[in-house]
């Protein structure tokens, strides 16, 4: 697993790429505040099913929560699953909110 801040992770969208993100929050979370990517709550990962995402084990996919760390068990489970490029948002939503705004 690798860690991307807030400002790296903002530049790359801004830039326009293509990338693959993973919101683990719950669902009440997600709809206050969000910065894109597919839906897919920690607790589906930690069930193993992951099934809708099978097809990024060997792309990067960058996971984000509210802080960093649910992410970051995430990351660690879908290692522990095959996946080869795992990116933790260190500092999560409330990094990015602080920093940018909604």
């Amino acid at each position: 697993m690798r860690h991307i801040t807030v400002n790296e992770l903002k530049a790359r969208i801004d830039a326009g790429e293509k990338l693959n993100l993973l919101d683990v929050r719950e669902d009440s979370e997600r709809a206050d505040f969000n910065f894109g990517g597919t839906h897919y709550r920690l607790g589906r990962i930690q069930s193993l099913d992951i099934e809708e995402v099978q097809d990024l084990k060997d792309e990067e996919v960058i996971v984000y929560c509210r802080s960093g760390n649910r992410s970051q068990t995430a990351c660690m489970i879908l290692e522990h699953m095959g996946f080869k490029n795992t990116v933790n948002v260190t500092g999560g939503t409330l990094q990015w909110i602080e920093k940018f705004g909604r």
